[in-house]
Order: structure tokens, then C-alpha cells, then sequence
């Protein structure tokens, strides 16, 4: 147990998460210069991501480029194709989340900063590390999945895109009901709630910044696979799907509780699924 002006609480919950702790000491909250450093190298990186997404060519021409499938090139199971795959998605895994996790990341920095003001930073940059790890794992995941599809025909090596409107339809209609499911709800409170996820999962030290941001990563991944999954409705290299889904993740993620946001969401991704379907 430690003592914080005058309570007593357990050491594994930091006092800046404690309510009627009182203020803490002035001099160890991170200042407007602090948040500026840890802002900016979120952004920074985001924006790089976004960067090189939109050099890109439109479309798999991406892909194609790089692999050289367009031209009889190197099979979707060789490194040659997998390993760009996988830096394609990792990519826009960094372009489309991270923005959406700056709010908890910067909430860690403020509590890490308050309660442990040695080593603040690169607890701050482990945390986040360990966020996109785990999204690096969905990304390598998705990168042998669309290889797969690719190997058997589903998916166009140019357009990486789903070229039947049934298999499209099914897919946005799937990703509608995970959106009303008891599981995408849980997921998207936590992250949805920076204070009350840090409050619970809080320890001190390295240790506790590498597990708190494996734990967010997990949350995030429960609350957003299947609509990472509808970049092979739209196309895997297709830029205003990209930034569409981006959007929708950022909104679901930042919107105030009471607004219906993903029920509205799953709304209109079954109907379009639906009217796919329909169509065949």
C-alpha cells in the first residue's frame, strides 16, 4: 500500500485515478510541452503512414508493383509477395488506429508522467509499442489471408478486392451484426473509455506499460477486426474506403455513449450488404 496526501491506496492503481485523491503536486503533471512531444510523434507517425498510402498507385496496382503479380511475377505465398503485404497492411494499421488511440495513450502519458516522473517517456513509447505489436500480428494475419483468397481466385491480385457481390454482401451483413454483439460493445467501452480502462489495469513501471498496452491493443482489435475486414469489399488499396473506415473507427471511438453511432453503423452496413446480396 502507499500513502497519497494523507490516503491510503493500492499501489496498483495510480492516485491520479482515484476520485477525492485531490491534486497532485503541480510540478509532476506533464505541461503543455510534454503533450506537445507525445502528440506529435502520434500524429507524426500516422501521418507518415498516410503518407506513403497515398503515394501509392490506386488500387492493388500497389501490390502489384512491388511483387510483381501483375506480370506473372512472384506467387501470393512466396516472400516476395508476403512480405510486402505485410508492410502494406502493418502500414495501414498505423495510418487508420493510431489516431484513435491517441486519447488513451495521452492519458497514459498524463497518469505515467504524475506518478512515475523517471522514465515517463519511454513508458509512454513501450505503451504504444505494445498497442501496435499487436495490430502488427492482424496485420500478418491479413496479409496470409489475402493471400489465400488470392491464390484461389476470390480476391483480384490487381484490385484485392472480392469480386463476387454475394461473398461482398455477406461480408458487410456479418460485419453489420458484429457490431450489435455483447462482445463489440465490451470492446468498444474500453476503448472508448480511457479513465475507467487505465483505473483497472494500471502497474507501475516498464513491465506495466508493455502489459496495459498489449491489453488496449486487444480491446481495440475485438472492437475493430471485422470492419478491417471490409477492405476486401472495397478494395485493400482503395483510398476512400481506407479513410471512410478510418473515419467510422475514429467516430465509434470518440462519440459521446448515448449516440447511437454503431447501431447506426450496423444499420447501413447491413442494408448495403443486403442490397448486394439481393443483387447477386
Amino acid at each position: 500500500m502507499l500513502i497519497w496526501r494523507g490516503s491510503t491506496f493500492p499501489p496498483t492503481v495510480p492516485p491520479e485515478a482515484r476520485i477525492g485523491a485531490g491534486p497532485a503536486p503541480r510540478e509532476r503533471w506533464p505541461g503543455p510541452r510534454e503533450r506537445w512531444i507525445v502528440g506529435a510523434a502520434l500524429l507524426g507517425a500516422a501521418g507518415l503512414a498516410w503518407a506513403w498510402l497515398l503515394s501509392q498507385p490506386a488500387g492493388g496496382s500497389a501490390m502489384a508493383g512491388m511483387t510483381g503479380t501483375g506480370m506473372g511475377g512472384a506467387g501470393p505465398w512466396s516472400a516476395d509477395y508476403l512480405l510486402p503485404a505485410f508492410a502494406m497492411w502493418a502500414l495501414m494499421m498505423v495510418a487508420m488506429m493510431l489516431p484513435s488511440a491517441m486519447p488513451m495513450i495521452l492519458l497514459y502519458a498524463r497518469v505515467s508522467t504524475r506518478t512515475e516522473p523517471r522514465g515517463a517517456y519511454m513508458r509512454t513509447g513501450l505503451f504504444a509499442l505494445a498497442y501496435l505489436a499487436l495490430w502488427a500480428g492482424f496485420a500478418l494475419a491479413a496479409a496470409a489471408l489475402q493471400a489465400l483468397l488470392v491464390a484461389r481466385g476470390t480476391v483480384s491480385d490487381m484490385a484485392l478486392a472480392l469480386g463476387d457481390g454475394r461473398l461482398a454482401g455477406g461480408l458487410l451483413v456479418a460485419a453489420g451484426l458484429y457490431e450489435l454483439t455483447p462482445v463489440k460493445h465490451a470492446c468498444l467501452e474500453n476503448c472508448r473509455s480511457p479513465l475507467s480502462f487505465v483505473m483497472r489495469l494500471w502497474r507501475p513501471g516498464t513491465a506495466g506499460a508493455l502489459r496495459l498496452g498489449l491489453a488496449h491493443g486487444a480491446y481495440c482489435i475485438g472492437c475493430c477486426w471485422a470492419l478491417m475486414l471490409l477492405l476486401f469489399v472495397g478494395g485493400v488499396m482503395n483510398l476512400a474506403w481506407i479513410g471512410g473506415l478510418a473515419l467510422l473507427i475514429l467516430v465509434e471511438k470518440l462519440a459521446p455513449a448515448r449516440l447511437p453511432v454503431t447501431q447506426a453503423a450496423a444499420g447501413a452496413l447491413i442494408l448495403g450488404g443486403g442490397v448486394l446480396l439481393v443483387r447477386g
